[in-house]
């Protein structure tokens, strides 16, 4: 298998790429300013950025690089990592009983190969109380986290159901990425 870089220093990445089969891979992670173009969709916003990562991060010519971001979206609003338990509390009251759209782009390159692709998923929240979003934010988990939540943590517990890929709810559909690595050569399944 070629030599695979993880250009991210989310966990989650990392262990979604040890469940795909990919155990050995460096981590690199790129110095990028998340700025994009105004009048962007959101799966053009985050192609974008992922491009962006991915021409950060120096590789070898054999090295295949993979870059991924994901934003959440209400609406047309990109709902970012909240700043402290108020614009969590504000973020989650208005994702409550609603639908919202998380959405990835992933890049693979080798060398001056590159391919981008997004991939969107629609989650739902159940209608919850203000002291459960309260105590869902005392336990921490939505402050490192776009949206103020992880559907892979107590998260959960305020999602009612998932239409789309589970896995780039937690930031790497890796059902696209395997489709894109075996354009590059590298087969997970056979």
């Amino acid at each position: 298998m070629a030599r695979i870089v993880l250009a991210s220093g989310s966990p989650r990445r990392q262990e979604l790429l040890r469940r795909m089969g990919i155990s050995d891979f460096t981590i690199r992670v790129p110095q990028v300013e998340e700025y994009f173009p105004a009048g962007l969709t959101p799966q053009e916003t985050v192609c974008y950025i992922s491009r962006e990562k991915s021409q950060a991060v120096d590789a070898a010519e054999d090295e295949i690089v993979i870059t991924a971001d994901t934003m959440v979206f209400l609406d047309d609003r990109k709902l970012g990592k909240p700043a402290d338990e108020r614009e969590a509390l504000e973020m989650l009251t208005a994702l409550q009983g609603r639908r919202h759209t998380v959405c990835t782009g992933v890049t693979v390159r080798q060398g001056q190969r590159l391919l981008t692709r997004a991939q969107s998923t629609d989650v739902y929240f159940r209608p919850a109380t203000e002291r459960e979003l309260r105590a869902y934010i005392a336990g921490g988990e939505p402050m490192d986290k776009a949206g103020a939540y992880g559907v892979q943590g107590q998260g959960a517990l305020l999602v009612e159901r998932i239409d789309g890929d589970f896995f780039n709810v937690m930031g790497l559909p890796v059902v696209l990425l395997e489709e894109m690595l075996r354009e590059f050569g590298v087969v997970l399944l056979g």
